[in-house]
């Protein structure tokens, strides 16, 4: 029998300096794993813990020395001596640009507690390149033509000013709030699920997320494990249950409590983060860092909480 032990791979340390404090970080690690290994909270929009980064909101960009451009810290490794800042003014400059290019387009009002700070932490004025999507009313976006606005080219985008997409018991497609981050696609496919039901679609303006042939979710490949749901920072997609509770004006976010627990459908062992509303579960998810799930669940362990509770 052989004594050997397989061990990690051994990386070793480097020096970098952020924000004029230097720190040992693993060789490899990128500039924002420093950074929350420091407590620094960068704002992030299509990083996710559990998905490989694709640099596409652009919100993340720090100042590196000897760098002509800003560089996206959710992707960029770390290197021995690098000199990292992140409160500079053109960081802050470019951090509430793209902030507020996003909430004059799309709809940003039910983001995360962490984003609504930074707009406020960054004087985001969402009125600056036109009036923000958040305040158009319900009744507007249905009296447009479904699925396109209007961009000052003459071209159309189908990602604002469209109907929420109800096609089906599990979750709902609000692509009013997308953002185009991809985080949806990356869990889809090869960082998740491998089901590939989801991909952009289009160009330019009329880049969307769309399934195959955009056809009706029902009739594509989708799995409805709701993974696409648990990386999503916009509430373009969400499940049926938040999404009747919002519209009726019933969701209380601000009081949700969240228990974990271990999913009983199989032997698996995956860990559940039950959230739960006036004594009601309203959601289900995993934590990123659990070793089996990695955040990511199935349809079961995602909506199959009903006979929990006893729902109609």
């Amino acid at each position: 029998m052989s004594n050997t032990v397989m061990l990690g791979r051994i990386r070793r340390m480097v020096t970098v300096s952020l924000d004029g404090v230097e720190v040992k970080v693993p060789e490899g690690s990128t500039i924002l794993e420093a950074l929350r290994g420091q407590g620094v909270q960068t704002p992030t929009l299509c990083w996710a813990p559990n998905l490989e980064p694709v640099n596409a909101c652009r919100v993340c960009m720090v100042e590196v020395e000897g760098s002509r451009v800003l560089v996206p810290s959710c992707a960029r490794a770390v290197q021995d001596g690098m000199q990292v800042r992140t409160d500079t003014e053109k960081v802050r400059h470019s951090r509430k640009m793209v902030l507020e290019l996003l909430a004059s387009s799309v709809d940003l009002s039910q983001t995360g507690q962490d984003v609504q700070r930074w707009m406020r932490e960054y004087g985001v004025d969402a009125d600056r390149y036109g009036p923000p999507a958040a305040a158009a009313e319900e009744g507007e976006r249905d009296t447009r033509q479904p699925g396109h606005h209007h961009a000052p080219d003459g071209s159309t985008a189908e990602t604002v000013a469209q109907p929420v997409k109800v096609d089906n018991d599990l979750y709902v497609r609000d692509y009013a709030r997308c953002i185009m981050c991809y985080k949806c696609v990356k869990a889809c496919g090869t960082d998740a699920q491998y089901t590939f039901a989801i991909a952009a679609a289009g160009r330019g303006f009329d880049t969307r997320i769309a399934t195959e042939y955009n056809t009706e979710l029902p009739d594509s490949a989708c799995v409805y494990c709701g993974n696409c749901i648990g990386v999503c920072p916009t509430g373009a997609l969400k499940s049926v249950v938040e999404h009747e509770l919002r519209e009726t004006g019933e969701w209380d976010g601000e009081n949700e409590t969240v228990t974990t627990t271990i999913c009983s459908f199989c032997g698996v062992g995956c860990n559940l983060d039950l959230h739960v509303q006036h004594n009601t579960i309203v959601n289900v998810t995993s934590p990123s860092d659990h070793s089996v799930t990695h955040g990511h669940l199935c349809v079961k362990g995602r909506f199959g909480f009903q006979h929990v509770q006893n729902l109609p």
